[in-house]
């Protein structure tokens, strides 16, 4: 075969049509890249307004706040790539507008002022009272003056301790899933939340239930125990707080079935509650794409802060309670400053809705979970995500972190006549009891903060060192999803809550007595 003697076929069609194919999935692709960085207002009223000037119907049957934002994004980009340019052209008096408009300002009560005041005296030190920041930056030059030795060995034994967890025993708790277990400050009382509305209290190792709290109408979404619950707290007065499906927060004692009181203002489904670490305020996220703070003391609403352009998962206080941090659906975190309002850092990195979020003992960082299967940690200091673990196979549902409780230390000198053998009582004599206790004291405060543990929809509790965030131990369920897990602050016991309707518990075998 030669050049005269090849056939010419000109059947190119099907060629130029699949080059014209590919040619629009890149534009595709390309237009939803530049969707992503267009910058829309979160507020509905302002995206009704641009939708309304651009000659689009403002709403649709059936379409949520969110949904009309997402539309928005949608249309501005279709204009801009018929265009062909990165943005819509705006003139230089909006686009000062726009920058003007971006840090924007609402009105406070003078009880919201009064509550920023009281956190501020809270949070920030004073020479004549020992506050928890205090205390925080002292842990800290005293961690960081510990011998490398002494800190490797520390780790060791800590560590050594989470890796021998096991199943201690399930107990089922609700005739439908268990959203939430939350451990009382005792350590002795579990609180388990479900999709039934209701809340439990069961004594903890021998899951005897002591209490059903019915008060909400719809799937309880988060609890949280008042600091002191159980502890010096009164057990008439408010010890535990719970949010609902109906949108509402409520408030419970211990001796009674029926809330203390129901704080309403949500408008959509509540999820995650927390209590300020002070006890006097109460934070709830919610569908409605805002958290509230509450009063405890006067069951009122402070603030209702919006920021977040979909629904709000997950929020928890700093140990300090000078911040908060939030999650989303919308795949952002952020951190707030509750002294004065401001947003003091944002966690954007999740691809995918953020549905845990929790600080760490040492104020600085935050560990966010999120349906991409992963755990990110954020350095306040750095405004920076350090780390990203590939956490579960599925949804990250909760995250804890191990909080010491320094009533729970226990220091035992080794038994000198454990041996019986004069040679070790002779080198027992050496040994400086305080010196002893100081160093048994150290340790334990360093153990505050060194693991975590998180929960996924694989069915699976995983244990996490929080200095190179490595794996320590998987814990297996009996269920296919695990919904929320929890530590108590004496680092003994671990408890998840499932969706077969049961709760477990973990614990290393020599430490549990039934």
């Amino acid at each position: 075969m030669d050049l005269d003697t090849l056939v010419d076929d000109g059947n190119y069609l099907g060629s130029e049509r699949a080059r014209l194919e590919n040619q629009v999935i890149l534009d595709e692709l390309e237009r939803k890249k530049k969707a992503r960085a267009l910058a829309v207002p979160t507020d509905d009223t302002k995206v009704r307004a641009r939708l309304r000037e651009i000659g689009e119907p403002i709403t649709l049957f059936g379409e949520r706040a969110a949904d009309r934002r997402d539309r928005l994004i949608y249309v501005l980009s279709q204009i801009n790539a018929a265009r062909g340019e990165d943005a819509m052209p705006v003139d230089e008096e909006s686009e000062e507008s726009e920058e003007e408009e971006e840090e924007f300002y609402t009105p406070g009560s003078l009880e919201l002022l009064e509550a920023r005041r009281h956190i501020a005296e809270y949070s920030l030190p004073r020479l004549e009272l020992r506050y928890p920041a205090q205390q925080r930056i002292a842990q800290q030059r005293l961690d960081s003056r510990l011998d490398l030795g002494r800190v490797v060995d520390i780790r060791k034994k800590v560590f050594a301790e989470v890796k021998k967890f096991s199943n201690l025993g399930s107990q089922i708790g609700d005739e439908r899933p268990i959203s939430l277990v939350r451990f009382a400050p005792n350590n002795k009382t579990l609180a388990t939340g479900s999709w039934s509305g209701t809340v439990k209290l069961w004594n903890v190792p021998a899951c005897t239930e002591i209490r059903a709290l019915r008060g909400h109408s719809d799937k309880v979404g988060g609890i949280a125990w008042h600091p002191a619950a159980t502890l010096t707290q009164s057990e008439e007065t408010a010890n535990l707080v719970s949010g609902g499906g109906e949108g509402n927060v409520n408030l419970w004692s211990l001796k009674s079935d029926q809330p203390l009181a129901v704080m309403k203002g949500h408008q959509d489904r509540v999820c995650r509650v927390a209590f300020h670490p002070s006890g006097n305020y109460v934070a709830s996220a919610s569908f409605d794409t805002t958290w509230r703070l509450w009063d405890v003391n006067t069951t009122t609403e402070l603030l209702m802060q919006e920021g977040h352009s979909k629904e709000v998962y997950a929020v928890d206080f700093q140990r300090d309670g000078a911040l908060v941090a939030s999650g989303g659906l919308d795949a952002i975190g952020r951190v707030w400053d509750l002294r004065s309002g401001r947003t003091a850092m944002v966690l954007d990195g999740h691809v995918q809705a953020i549905l845990s979020v929790a600080f760490s003992p040492n104020g600085y960082q935050v560990a966010t979970g999120a349906s991409d299967d992963t755990i990110r940690i954020w350095d306040m200091r750095a405004i920076k995500s350090l780390y990203t673990i590939p956490a579960h196979l599925s949804n990250v549902s909760d995250i804890r972190f191990f909080q010491a409780n320094d009533l729970y230390f226990k220091h035992t000198p080794p038994d000198v006549t454990m041996n019986g053998e004069e040679e070790d009582k002779d080198k027992r004599k050496d040994v400086d009891p305080e010196k002893e206790f100081k160093q048994a004291q150290e340790e334990w405060r360093y153990r505050s903060g060194l693991f975590f543990a998180s929960s996924g929809y694989d069915g699976l509790v995983k244990l996490w060192s929080a200095d190179d965030w490595q794996l320590l131990r998987t814990l297996s369920t009996d269920a296919g999803k695990v919904m929320s897990v929890d530590i108590t602050s004496d680092g003994n016991m671990i408890a998840s809550g499932t969706y077969n309707r049961n709760f477990q518990l973990f614990a290393p075998e020599e430490t549990v007595e039934l």
